[in-house]
């Protein structure tokens, strides 16, 4: 049974900075290309990135480009997600999700096993 586990989100500052993890069990880590979505009440799933099977493909959504960077450790079946210089308007809960493969455009309808989400709130 494929399963996906986020940890890593909690309050932050302004500026400030989290990592998140996506820990994968019931599968090769390497099965599966490995996307992030955030969801804020009242908003639809908004995609933020993707990285392939072998790592070497990542997509960014431009909202994120340069500020969030997407790895992956399949060693340890995890991938992470790193936020900085985090914003207010990053709130959201954020969910890791598998897919075969990546595309640019991050549509969640290509995502077929998720996570339950973890919470990250950004205020002073």
């Amino acid at each position: 049974q494929v399963q996906l586990v986020e940890s890593g989100g909690g309050l932050v500052q302004p500026g400030g900075s989290l990592r998140l993890s996506c820990a994968g069990s019931g599968f090769t880590y390497d099965t599966f290309a490995i996307g992030w979505f955030r969801q804020a009440p009242g908003k639809e799933r908004e995609g933020l990135s993707c990285i392939s099977r072998s790592g070497q493909t990542i997509f960014y959504a431009d909202s994120v480009q340069g500020r969030f960077t997407l790895s992956r450790d399949d060693s340890r079946n995890t991938v992470y997600l790193q936020l900085a210089r985090m914003e207010p308007e990053d709130t959201a809960t954020y969910y890791c999700a598998t897919s075969s493969t990546c595309w640019r455009r991050l549509d969640p309808r290509n995502y077929a096993h998720w996570g339950q989400g973890t919470q990250v709130t950004v205020s002073s």
